[in-house]
């Protein structure tokens, strides 16, 4: 069977249904609110004003208001929409396909006419190209999955919004698998912040590959195959590649993030929560030692002391230390000064972290944890979590993460615009020309 050819004639031939592309509207406006909460970070800011340049591109850097070449705009937005691990992802391809897709589109979107649809329709078919490849890759435990097979998500979605045929997205998969990174493992757990920038290199090689398949390049016969089966993995399973394909769409399985760090900490962070509103009062200097249970992933998450912002959201100890002493685990409870608080560092270098084997058997359905709080008066606290919230099982109420794009976009918008573009984004199905979806985006304010 020609896995691949079908899933390039699904990306140029199958329109989504219109729940999910209402679902894909959703992911989109969660993952703008990402990028201009994002777009605020000092580090993203000097970036923007480095590379914009002087050029009189159309494309729009989010939250900026800056106008640049599209590929300048993919990169800079998707590096902006990780920046605070508030951006959307998904269980089961073990990835964050929205950010590694939604950019490019916006960016190809400025270059055309297109309708509200077309742009869902595109977003829903590279999120799909994405999370398909991310399933059937068994990635090397020690590659970040960010900047790998995000890259095809993005040459997908732009040659979709293109009107392009299966053979040409044939082609660009096999060679936006070429243009992947070696992403290290090490550097979020480090608080290496160059993790930051995969995402949008993607997002930069997705609008490449389109310009390379219009110029008459291919790439291997199967490079997808090749890529994640020999080069950055040891196996493809070309099966998962197409399993219900046309039936189950993977927009629909995405998970939606409250917390602002890293996935493997929420299952801790849930349980916390179910603690403390069951223990009102619970004070940080009671807590003599916290054990956290939990699966082989999270538990890598083990480091008490991190050196920067982005290691701390890749530290369970940090998360649960900041979550007891800020009452929060929203963007401002990881901030810089946050990271250097003696009462959360304290209170950090007193979790120990613990592998369930049978907790990590339980992966990718499940993410469990379970806590244990001795006190020091000898008393102990306990809760456990099977999911977490905002996954395709548990999802969020909408009005939950209207207030999440509110909180992030309260950074750079005022609550008018915020407003306005929520409203726009969830309705952008029924609109024939997304341009002024776009120019809404990118109006003061």
């Amino acid at each position: 069977m020609d896995h691949l050819g079908l899933l390039a004639e699904l990306a140029a031939e199958t329109t989504p249904p219109a729940a999910v592309r209402a679902k894909a509207a959703l992911i989109l406006t969660d993952t703008i609110g990402a990028i201009v909460g994002g777009a605020a970070e000092a580090e993203v800011s000097a970036l923007t004003d480095r590379l914009k340049g002087n050029c009189q591109g159309q494309a729009l850097v989010i939250g900026r208001g800056d106008l640049t070449a599209p590929q300048s705009a993919a990169f800079l937005n998707g590096t902006a929409g990780t920046a605070l691990e508030m951006d959307e992802g998904h269980q089961f391809c073990k990835g964050h396909p929205g950010i590694h897709v939604i950019p490019a589109a916006l960016a190809a979107a400025s270059t055309g006419s297109y309708t509200g649809k077309d742009l869902l329709t595109a977003i829903t078919i590279g999120y799909e190209a994405a999370a398909r490849v991310g399933i059937a890759t068994a990635l090397r435990p020690s590659m970040h999955p960010h900047g790998t097979w995000g890259a095809i998500g993005a040459a997908t979605g732009v040659l979709r919004l293109q009107g392009t045929s299966a053979a040409q997205h044939r082609d660009a998969m096999n060679m936006a698998a070429n243009l992947g990174l070696t992403t290290s493992r090490r550097t979020m757990l480090e608080g290496g912040t160059v993790r930051n920038v995969f995402a949008g290199v993607s997002n930069q090689m997705g609008l490449l590959v389109a310009d390379l398949v219009a110029a008459g390049f291919s790439g291997d016969r199967d490079g997808v195959a090749q890529v994640f089966g020999h080069v950055a993995a040891d196996a493809f399973d070309h099966d998962q590649l197409t399993h219900a394909l046309g039936d189950r769409w993977e927009v629909d399985r995405n998970y939606f993030k409250m917390h602002s760090c890293c996935r493997f900490n929420h299952a801790t962070l849930d349980a916390l929560a179910s603690l403390t509103a069951d223990t009102p009062g619970l004070r940080p200097e009671a807590i003599e030692e916290i054990v956290v249970e939990t699966y082989g992933l999270a538990v890598e998450l083990d480091d008490p002391a991190p050196r920067n912002v982005l290691a701390a959201k890749f530290s369970v100890p940090f998360a649960v230390a900041t979550r007891l002493v800020t009452g929060s685990s929203a963007v401002e409870s990881f901030a810089a000064e946050r990271v250097s608080d003696e009462a959360i560092r304290s209170l950090a270098a007193r979790v120990t972290l613990l592998e369930d084997p049978a907790m990590t058997a339980k992966l990718p359905d499940k993410r469990p944890a379970r806590l244990t709080v001795t006190l020091k008066d000898g008393g102990t606290l306990h809760a456990m979590t099977e999911t977490n919230r905002g996954d395709w099982s548990d999802p969020f109420p909408e009005s939950e993460l209207h207030a999440k794009f509110l909180s992030l976009t309260a950074r750079l918008w005022s609550s008018d615009k915020a407003e306005a573009v929520w409203e726009a984004g969830l309705g952008l199905d029924g609109s024939p020309d997304c341009t002024g979806f776009l120019q809404l985006l990118a109006a003061p304010g």
